[in-house]
């Protein structure tokens, strides 16, 4: 079945491995109800469809993060985008999710050697004063090497793996398709959009891999946070920057993971959580263009208690308006406002079907929990956690650019705490918010917005005799089509057929009765068709008290 779903041979041997990780980790059956077994059969690659018993008693999310690691950098990204949507899993699965890291071993830099001077059209020497061939970083799309310029800047040089591309456009290409069988052969997985996580690998996959974009995703936050003497981000070498290397400066300090360090070189940790959550909120709040994964592998302590961020592969962005939905979003959070939160995930939930009233018992319930908490003892970790659940049992998902947010947000506050246990994200969200507020109704953003609103009527009366005017020639050509959406189009459907049946049964049923009373006027008619025509007045009879009795029910329903 898989197979006519498939446009090239050469995905057979990469089908072959997923099928059998897919078994050994206790998925069979998805891999019988996709197909993939009696392709791979027809193919003649034969597989075994027991599980290792002690395999079989792990626990769902945990089969499917090992899964996930040996499938390869793909499926170990897909896991991290998984692990994102803390709206359509819970906490269990994302912590699984959360696990998954592709550090994988380097390549040799016999094999790389080649794409550095390719980038830089010229040998390694001419470029560098100095050269490390062995990374001291790799992951499954990039790894990192360090160098010194003939200026003498330290730097960072991150170059793509060899092969990476093909390998990673197969397995989008094979995601692609299980993700089409998975919302066909399976109902119960309609509602996690495997088609639509799919997309999203594939956008946050080619981000990564064109590090071009990720150079300059550096340079417009160093732009951002080019007065913030609180926050460092590295400085980009443009002249050696292409889709597959990029260099960048070295920020030499001390790795957010090493809190031991931190204490001994005599940083303040708590100023330390400040001036991250700080950095991060003004991303969001003020920015709308934020780092999506601030964990401590991707921060640095430098002396004088700043805060230098690197890796900038995975960014999220929001729109004006999303930001303003977001900053009335956590305003309503903060104020413990269950109308205003209630109106805002009826906005995100976009055309979704609410039951309004569980959802606004089940956001009541959850205020209530937090009612006799002060500002300083909420988490946003958890609240948002429980927030996302009410989504996923109201059937809601949060929409793509909020879920990286989301996210960003709870390692964040994680970060934080590990630093110091008083750290509270609400205490920093407050001041953005009143400072957002106070932006958003200065004469001047009034002013902005009315000539915005304005402009969008002008359009609309300016462009209705161009629309008047096509819908008038589409209508004379024919051509005119209207879509409509019928509320209760299976209802009616349903009325219609009962209503067809009804006219049908009361069509026999006059034949019956003409058909009988022509009988009864045959004189002298034989005994038995006297008969045959009293029973046709009697089944019409008896359609006839059908029918009433018919006509009768549809009236109560």
């Amino acid at each position: 079945m898989l197979l006519e779903t498939l446009s090239v041979m050469r995905d057979l041997p990469r089908l072959h491995e997923i099928a059998t990780v897919l078994i050994r980790y206790g998925w069979g059956d998805v891999v019988r109800i996709l197909g993939l077994g009696k392709t791979l059969q027809r193919a003649g690659r034969l597989l075994h469809w027991q599980a290792p018993e002690e395999i079989a008693r792990l626990d769902l999310p945990v089969r499917i993060r090992l899964a996930l690691t040996d499938l390869g950098p793909t499926f170990v990204k897909l896991g991290q985008v998984l692990a994102t949507r803390v709206d359509m899993f819970p906490i269990a699965w994302i912590e699984e999710f959360e696990k998954l890291h592709n550090r994988v071993p380097a390549v040799p830099y016999a094999e790389v050697q080649p794409g550095f001077e390719e980038a830089f059209k010229a040998p390694l020497e001419e470029v560098f004063e100095s050269f490390e061939e062995e990374a001291f970083a790799a992951a499954s799309i990039a790894q990192v090497h360090r160098g010194v310029l003939k200026d003498g800047s330290r730097v960072v040089v991150k170059v793509r793996r060899p092969g990476i591309v093909d390998k990673i456009e197969a397995d989008l290409r094979i995601l692609g398709h299980l993700a089409r069988l998975l919302e066909l052969e399976m109902p119960e997985a309609r509602r996690y959009h495997p088609g639509k996580i799919v997309q999203q690998l594939r956008r946050s996959l080619m981000r990564e891999l064109d590090l071009f974009k990720e150079a300059r995703n550096i340079d417009r936050f160093a732009r951002n946070f080019a007065g913030d003497a609180t926050v460092r981000v590295p400085k980009v070498y443009w002249d050696y920057c292409t889709e597959t290397v990029n260099v960048q400066e070295e920020l030499q300090g001390i790795p957010g993971s090493d809190l031991e360090a931190a204490r001994a070189a005599g940083l303040d940790l708590e100023l330390l959580a400040a001036r991250g959550g700080d950095a991060v909120l003004t991303m969001i709040l003020l920015h709308g263009y934020f780092h999506a994964d601030p964990h401590p592998g991707n921060v640095i302590y430098l002396p004088g208690n700043v805060v230098g961020m690197i890796d900038f592969g995975m960014v999220g962005r929001l729109t004006d308006r999303r930001r303003e939905q977001l900053i009335d979003f956590l305003n309503a959070l903060v104020l413990k406002d269950e109308e205003g939160m209630i109106n805002v995930l009826t906005v995100w939930s976009g055309e979704a079907e609410i039951d309004e009233e569980k959802l606004g018992y089940d956001i009541s319930e959850l205020v209530f929990s937090y009612d006799d908490l002060s500002l300083k003892d909420i988490q946003i970790g958890p609240l948002l956690s429980e927030i996302t659940a009410i989504m996923r049992d109201n059937n809601l998902a949060l929409p793509p650019d909020l879920t990286l947010l989301f996210k960003a947000l709870i390692t964040l506050e994680g970060l934080g705490r590990q630093l110091t246990p008083e750290f509270h994200m609400v205490d920093h969200m407050e001041p953005f918010i009143r400072q957002v507020y106070a932006r958003r109704y200065t004469p001047a953003a009034l002013a902005r917005r009315a000539r915005h609103g304005l402009r969008e009527v002008l359009e609309v009366v300016t462009g209705l005799p161009r629309d008047l005017a096509r819908l008038f020639r589409q209508a004379r050509r024919g051509s005119l089509k209207i879509d409509l959406d019928v509320k209760r189009l299976d209802h009616f459907g349903l009325q219609l057929n009962q209503a067809a049946n009804r006219l049908t049964v009361g069509v026999l049923t006059a034949s019956l009765v003409i058909g009988s009373s022509i009988i009864m006027t045959v004189p002298k008619a034989p005994w038995g068709l006297s008969l045959l025509a009293a029973i046709g007045f009697i089944l019409a009879f008896a359609n006839s008290l059908w029918i009433v009795y018919s006509i009768w029910r549809s009236g109560k329903d």
